[in-house]
């Protein structure tokens, strides 16, 4: 985001008033996402072709990307009146070269290849038939005197340069959005205010900004063109790095309350884990030690627990919030959906009721007399943990001591509602969780503001999935198995992508599939049905009976992604596997090999799949090392997708991509922390620019740092 002075007003003028746009082409123009100078001088070529060398016909070799120059020798239409085709025969004395349009205007073509006449083309070589062919290639007339192409007359846009190839733009020529990105380099690049100050940029070896603009669109070298790039990817990471740094710095400063852990055998924490049917991993001991020390100091805990699905990150948490309790504090867990918020609720319940703790279930479902006694007990005090979705921090819903605010799968969350969590109490502690892996660099990088704790390790006993991809036509293979293991006692799972059937979506979905499943499929045995829209009574009533094996196959939609705990569950199969993420595949199958048999996962798929889609499954069958995969799905998606950047509550990257230009993030997040330290509130002269332009980018959602 450019800083808003007098020439940033200039540069957030439509682009309709550009020359050579105006109102028809500034609507396509719009709908790629340009609506503003600014935004055209932020949409960077994809790639650049050279184009600066000529080659003789002769020269040319099948499969070559090549600039050639020749003469018109004849040019016609043949073919059939509905496939026609516009031939040009060129000649430039050293062999015949045919160039070929499918789609043309006939008027136009006649009259401007007529034969003598001189043509640059830029266009790849094929064979047709034993001849040297173009396919629509780039062209522009030439003079008739000079062969040189590259007279300083012509500056053409389309040769003798690095060519930029910008994305397509649908119902605009290339050489149209060519002309239009040069004017605009050309007439605004210079209006672009360097917010870096010379001494960080020379010591940095960083290009000024105006020219960074102008050679990442029209660079005079190859070099150039890189470090264009870098500059503008440097600025984007660096207003990032800085407004996390400074949600960082307002953490610090806030005062807390200082929970000290209770030590010996009487602690809550110490005879949980004396009932508990399994040991701590050293993994886990070690990030309750992490969230300890933070808890005991006199300024709010702000730590990420991080781990692969299963690793244990909910009974640390748990460990935890009993550290609060003990203190004399209650404790708030704040999940993203009702099933997974019952989950933990069940399962904390189950846990801390031998202990002597109350704790409640705060959802949407929770209405009259019951809700108005739960949020009663709650703000009196009475009430140890409360767990629930968005539902606890609602208006209305006090705490009487919140110490210490848990939330789980925070991507699912952004920002504001963890601010207004902690509004909940005085400055409590904060712990957010994710089981979606993300690389250590990465994590630091989304969650900056946030103290890292990976989970790293698996407790004894989880074995890998074998997991399959099938295709639509083996679908009763599919059958077959899950019947082999049902026949073992064991149970299944299969998820479906929709709810109901949808008008848009020719895709299975769970309600109409769970009849079929259990009338012509498998009406010999017990299939049940569990989806988003059914009450929290019948969800947890669905869950108990196939928890207590009632049930033998569960009919369902993504909502047991999280949260579901079932050991005796040995397979699952997802339908329409393609049109599911990466993060979300690894988070279904983790539902599955949590007890001490073999189990599958059938990845169900249509014939027809993207090569995106057949990457994702490919890799899914590959590897079950969640990094890997959140790597694999960050790369395909991209970070706006993986992440969910506005969800949560970082600023969009227009250049900069986290994983591809990891180098220069880390560069940049070194320089803003370093700043910082040296400044902490901007407020040096030389960082004037730097303030205003940080508060632009972040747009309010620094609420826990000083710039305004």
């Amino acid at each position: 985001m450019l800083n808003r002075n007098i020439k940033g007003e200039r540069l957030a003028t439509p682009i309709r008033y550009v020359k050579g746009v105006g109102p028809a082409i500034s609507r396509l123009l719009e709908k790629k996402g340009i609506k503003t100078i600014e935004d055209a001088l932020y949409f960077l070529p994809l790639r650049y072709e050279d184009r600066r060398k000529v080659s003789s016909f002769s020269s040319l070799n099948i499969g070559d990307k090549a600039v050639v120059v020749g003469d018109v020798l004849s040019a016609k239409e043949y073919g059939y009146r509905w496939r026609k085709v516009f031939q040009v025969i060129l000649s430039d004395g050293t062999g015949l070269l045919k160039a070929v349009w499918y789609h043309y205007n006939r008027a136009y073509f006649y009259k401007v290849f007529e034969k003598g006449k001189r043509f640059i083309l830029y266009g790849e070589v094929k064979n047709y038939r034993g001849e040297k062919q173009v396919a629509h290639p780039d062209y522009e007339l030439l003079g008739k005197v000079s062969r040189n192409p590259f007279t300083p007359e012509g500056d053409s846009l389309n040769f003798g340069r690095l060519v930029p190839i910008y994305s397509e733009v649908e119902g605009v020529y290339p050489g149209t959005l060519r002309r239009i990105m040069k004017y605009t380099a050309d007439c605004y690049s210079q209006m672009a205010e360097d917010i870096l100050p010379p001494s960080l940029r020379s010591a940095l070896h960083l290009m000024e900004l105006p020219r960074a603009f102008y050679q990442a669109h029209f660079p005079d070298d190859a070099e150039l063109a890189s470090r264009a790039r870098h500059r503008l990817i440097f600025d984007e990471f660096f207003l990032l790095e800085l407004g996390l740094g400074l949600r960082r710095r307002g953490a610090e400063l806030e005062k807390g309350i200082a929970m000290p852990d209770p030590v010996g055998p009487n602690s809550l924490c110490a005879r949980l884990r004396s009932i508990l049917p399994f040991s701590f991993t050293s993994a886990q001991e070690k990030a309750l030690d992490d969230i300890r020390k933070d808890m005991a100091k006199p300024h709010p805990m702000n730590r990420l627990l991080q781990g692969d699905v299963g690793c244990g990150k909910t009974i640390v948490a748990l460990c935890a919030a009993l550290t609060a309790v003990d203190n004399g504090h209650q404790v708030g867990i704040m999940a993203p959906t009702e099933i997974l918020s019952e989950q933990h609720y069940l399962t904390i319940k189950r846990w801390t009721e031998p202990l002597g703790l109350r704790s409640c279930l705060i959802t949407s479902d929770l209405r009259g007399k019951e809700r108005d006694s739960v949020i009663s007990e709650l703000s009196a005090g009475r009430i140890d943990i409360a767990v629930g979705t968005h539902a606890v921090i609602q208006e209305g819903v006090d705490f009487k001591t919140l110490g210490l605010g848990i939330i789980d799968e925070q991507h699912r969350f952004g920002v504001i509602q963890r601010s207004l969590l902690k509004k909940k109490g005085f400055s409590p502690h904060i712990l957010v969780m994710t089981a979606t892996p993300i690389p250590r660099t990465l994590a630091m990088t989304l969650y900056g503001d946030l103290d890292l704790t990976v989970i790293d390790e698996m407790p004894p006993g989880r074995k890998n999935v074998e997991t399959h991809v099938l295709h639509e036509r083996e679908r009763e293979k599919a059958y077959k198995i899950i019947r082999e293991e049902i026949r073992k006692g064991r149970q299944a799972f299969i998820v479906y992508p929709l709810v109901e059937e949808s008008e848009k979506l020719d895709l299975k979905n769970a309600v109409e599939m769970h009849r079929l499943l259990q009338s012509n499929v498998f009406p010999d045995l017990r299939v049940g049905l569990l989806h988003g829209r059914m009450s929290s009574e019948e969800k947890e009533e669905t869950m108990l009976s196939f928890k207590e094996k009632k049930v033998d196959i569960l009919a369902c939609t993504t909502v047991i992604e999280v949260g579901i705990d079932i050991p005796n569950a040995t397979i699952m199969m997802v339908e329409h596997a393609e049109r599911f993420g990466l993060s979300q595949l690894h988070q279904l199958r983790g539902r599955i090999g949590r007890g001490e048999h073999p189990s599958q996962c059938l990845l169900l798929s249509e014939y027809k799949k993207s090569d995106d889609a057949r990457r994702r499954l490919a890799i899914m069958e590959k590897t079950h090392d969640g990094f890997k995969i959140a790597e694999e799905d960050l790369d395909i998606r991209g970070p706006g997708e993986f992440f969910g950047t506005r969800q949560s509550g970082l600023p969009d990257f227009r250049v900069g991509h986290i994983l591809r230009d990891s180098r220069i993030l880390a560069e940049a997040r070194q320089e803003a922390f370093a700043l910082l330290e040296m400044d902490p509130g901007l407020e040096n002269t030389d960082h004037r620019l730097i303030r205003a332009a940080v508060a632009e980018r972040w747009k309010g959602r620094l609420e826990l740092g000083t710039i305004a």
